[in-house]
């Protein structure tokens, strides 16, 4: 399960059973801290999850800002609260990549705003599934 935490939205994406593509699950609303925590450990035990894998935003030079700090603590509620690894991971440039991608596609405005955190939330789900990927010696 891979999510793209925002201040007032979570992207959520899934891997299929391969552990090769990352699809879209939607967006959360977010409604305070443990309502958040709660909502999305209910999805991870409902959809399998094995592992959770949270965007981290990092500024461009490797440093964590207060959002980063943010989603570390984040991230670490939803670990104790799901009993799975919750692991982070560089989501330098995902939101800009899936704005550029809902560009090229011709999405309106509004429409690009509601799918932004979705995709931004497949990119970093993907991104992690190609790292880990088995590859032959």
């Amino acid at each position: 399960m891979g999510l793209d935490v925002g201040e007032r939205r979570i992207g959520m994406a899934l891997s299929d059973e391969t552990g090769t593509i990352a699809q879209g699950k939607g967006v959360y609303l977010r409604r305070g801290h443990n309502e958040d925590v709660k909502y999305l450990a209910r999805k991870a035990r409902e959809w399998g999850a094995e592992r959770i894998v949270v965007g981290l935003p990092l500024n461009m030079d490797g440093t964590e800002g207060e959002q980063a700090k943010r989603v570390r603590e984040f991230a670490k509620s939803l670990e104790e609260a799901v009993g799975v690894t919750v692991e982070l991971w560089d989501e330098r440039l995902t939101t800009s990549e899936a704005e550029r991608v809902l560009l090229e596609a011709d999405f309106s405005r509004r429409k690009r705003k509601a799918l932004r955190d979705e995709l931004a939330a497949v990119l970093i789900l993907q991104s992690w599934l190609d790292a880990h990927r088995d590859r032959p010696d």
